[in-house]
C-alpha cells in the first residue's frame, strides 16, 4: 500500500485548523477546527468527508481543552473514529503551516531537532504566530515520532524577491544585525492562486505575469512574473501594505514616534493600535467587509470612507505592480473578501481601463465557488476570481518533498 495521505495542521495561538487529504486524487478525507484552546468554552468541530462517518455529517464537542497537546489528541481521536487515525500506514506526512521562515527557510523542509530550533529562533520576527506553530510541531512529533513532519513557510514563496526590493533603505549594518528586510506572507496562497490563474488562461505559470490580491481580514498583494514572486506588500511583519480588517497597512514610520512622544503611548500600546485596532475597524468600527458595505450602502459616512480608503490602497498597488511587471496578463482576487465581495472587485478595477482592466459586471456579480474569469471579453488584462486553497498547497508541497 502506497502512503498517500497528508495531515495539514495550522496551529494558531488558541486554535488548530486541520485537514486530511489524499494526494493520490487530491481529495479531502476530513476537515476540522479546534478553537478557544485553554478556555472553558473550547470547541472542536470535525467533519469526515469519506467513509462510514461521512453520513453523520459534522460532529461538535464543547468543553474545556487545556492546551494544544490535548487539542491534537482530540483531533487524533476524531480521525480514528472514522478509520482515518494517525496510526494509519496510509499517512505519508504531516504538513505544518509555519508563518515565518526568515532567510534560511525558502522551501518546504523536513523537521528535525535542528530545524525546530531554527524555527524557535525566528520567534522574535513572528511573536504572534511562530510560537503556536512550534507547539503544533512538537505535539505532532510526539504523537507520530516516526512520521515525516514537514514545515511549509508563509514567507518561502516570496524569497525570490530581488534584493533591491527586499531591502529597506536603512543603515545596512543595523538591518543585517536585526534581520530587517521584506519577507512577505500568505505565500502558500499566492503560490497556489498564481498557478491556478495561469491554468484559467490555458497557459503554464512560466508564461504568465499575475498580480495576486489576497483579501481577507489580513490582506496582501504580490507581483508574480513567470511563476516567480518579484514583489509583495507585506514586509518584516504582516502589518505593511494594504488596508486590512484590523491592521493599518502602509504608514509613515514617524506616526510611531509621534504617538510615543506626543501621545505618551508605550511600544506595546502602539503595536496593539496598529495591528488590532486599525484598518477598517479603526476607521469605522467594523472589520467585517460585509458590514462595512451594508453600512456604506445605508449612507454611513465612516463606513463609506473606510471602504474608499481600502479601495484606494488596492488601486495604488495594482498600478505599482503593473509598473514592476511591465506586462500584466491577469489580476487575481482571492480569500474571503476577494472571492465574495464583488463590490470590492468592481471598485478596485473601476477607472483602470488604461491599464487594460475592465469587468463583465454581470459575471463579476454572480456568485460561484469555482475559479473563473470576470473580465470583459475585450479587456487586455484578465480579471480572475480564484478561491485559495492553502491546505492543498501545503499538502502538495509536503507530499512532493517526502516522496522525492
Amino acid at each position: 500500500m502506497t502512503a498517500s495521505r497528508v495531515l495539514v495542521l495550522n496551529s494558531g495561538s488558541s486554535s488548530v485548523k486541520y485537514q486530511l487529504l489524499d494526494m493520490a486524487d487530491r481529495s479531502r478525507l476530513a476537515v476540522g477546527l479546534v478553537e478557544r484552546i485553554g478556555e472553558e468554552t473550547s470547541r472542536l468541530v470535525h467533519e469526515p468527508l469519506t467513509g462510514p462517518g461521512a453520513a453523520g455529517g459534522q460532529r461538535e464537542q464543547l468543553g474545556p481543552i487545556a492546551d494544544h497537546g490535548a487539542a491534537l489528541r482530540a483531533v487524533a481521536a476524531e480521525l480514528a473514529a472514522d478509520g482515518l487515525g494517525l496510526d494509519s500506514p496510509e499517512l505519508a506526512a504531516v504538513g505544518h503551516r509555519v508563518v515565518h521562515g526568515g532567510t534560511k527557510f525558502t522551501r518546504p523542509t523536513v523537521i528535525d531537532d535542528a530545524v525546530l530550533a531554527e524555527i524557535r529562533s525566528l520567534i522574535p520576527l513572528a511573536p504572534l504566530h511562530n510560537p503556536a506553530n512550534v507547539t503544533g510541531i512538537e505535539v505532532a512529533r510526539e504523537l507520530r515520532a516516526d512520521l515525516p513532519q514537514v514545515a511549509v513557510f508563509d514567507t518561502a514563496f516570496h524569497a525570490t524577491i530581488p534584493e533591491y526590493a527586499a531591502r529597506y533603505a536603512i543603515d545596512a549594518a543595523t538591518a543585517d544585525k536585526y534581520s530587517i528586510r521584506r519577507y512577505g506572507f500568505h505565500g502558500t496562497s499566492h503560490a497556489y492562486v498564481s498557478r491556478a490563474t495561469a491554468g484559467l488562461l490555458g497557459k503554464a505559470p512560466e508564461e504568465v505575469n499575475v498580480i495576486v490580491l489576497h483579501l481577507g481580514n489580513g490582506a496582501s498583494a504580490s507581483a508574480v512574473r513567470g511563476g516567480v514572486c518579484v514583489e509583495t506588500s507585506m514586509g518584516l511583519t504582516p502589518l505593511e501594505g494594504l488596508v486590512m480588517g484590523t491592521r493599518s497597512g502602509d504608514l509613515d514610520p514617524a506616526v510611531v514616534f509621534h504617538l510615543a512622544r506626543v501621545g505618551g503611548l508605550s511600544v506595546d500600546e502602539i503595536d496593539s493600535l496598529l495591528n488590532k485596532k486599525s484598518g477598517l475597524l479603526g476607521m469605522c468600527g467594523d472589520n467585517d467587509m460585509r458590514e462595512v458595505l451594508r453600512r456604506a450602502g445605508e449612507g454611513d459616512e465612516a463606513a463609506a470612507l473606510a471602504f474608499a480608503a481600502y479601495v484606494h490602497r488596492l488601486k495604488k498597488y495594482i498600478g505599482a505592480y503593473s509598473a514592476v511587471l511591465g506586462r500584466v496578463d491577469a489580476v487575481a482576487f482571492t480569500a474571503g473578501v476577494g472571492e465574495n465581495a464583488h463590490q470590492v472587485r468592481e471598485a478596485a478595477v473601476d477607472g483602470l481601463a488604461e491599464l487594460g482592466l475592465a469587468l463583465d459586471l454581470e459575471a463579476n456579480a454572480a456568485r460561484s465557488p469555482e475559479p473563473r474569469l470576470v473580465s470583459a471579453e475585450y479587456a487586455r488584462v484578465a480579471v480572475a476570481v480564484v478561491p485559495t486553497d492553502e491546505e492543498l498547497e501545503i499538502a502538495t508541497q509536503a507530499y512532493a518533498l517526502v516522496t522525492q
